[in-house]
């Protein structure tokens, strides 16, 4: 599988370094792309910077010298984790002035997976009329929300559970987390 994780300038680099450790012990094509926002925040958030495995591309936004940017050669899905809702709207509304923004662009005119993992809060009615624009484009908007009936015992555990439904809805198979059991009789 052919992967883009784009990070944005929200907090929660923490999501996406999880993601890419996971996704660095696969056999998947991996590629990051990092906004001039999200390198303020990763500097912030993570000791020593985004830590990628050998291999793996990192790029700017500038340059859309870039195999993912053209629907003619699509990924096979895109990760915008964590995504602030500027980085929403824009997608929303077809503004696409970067490659990351682009390349969401075409991740929806080529009905490939594009995942928003959106962190900020509260939420007003234009972000709610944004992610309408989405869903109905077909994104999948999985806002960073960790569950709590696993008992997790720490930070890492809670992120894993928010990376483990990124990991489901691109159909990467894992064992993150604990699942949802039915009650047994």
């Amino acid at each position: 599988m052919r992967i883009l994780i784009a990070v944005t300038g929200a907090s929660g680099a923490i999501y996406t370094q999880r993601l890419l450790d996971v996704l660095s012990d696969l056999p998947h094509e991996v590629h990051v792309v990092l906004s001039t926002y999200a390198q303020s925040v990763v500097a912030a958030e993570l000791p020593g910077g985004l830590k990628t495995k050998e291999g793996i591309p990192v790029h700017g936004t500038k340059s859309m010298n870039v195999p993912f940017a053209s629907g003619s050669n699509p990924f096979d899905a895109m990760v915008v984790i964590p995504c602030t809702m500027g980085t929403l709207g824009r997608i929303a509304h077809g503004i696409s002035d970067d490659v990351l923004l682009r390349t969401a662009d075409v991740m929806l005119k080529e009905k490939k997976k594009l995942i928003l993992v959106p962190r900020e809060t509260p939420l007003g009615l234009v972000q709610i009329r944004n992610m309408e624009l989405l869903l109905l484009a077909g994104a999948t908007l999985l806002p960073a929300n960790p569950h709590f009936y696993a008992e997790p015992k720490s930070i890492m555990d809670l992120v894993d559970t928010v990376v483990a439904r990124v990991l489901d809805h691109i159909e990467v198979p894992h064992n993150l987390i604990v699942r949802w059991k039915a009650e047994e009789k």
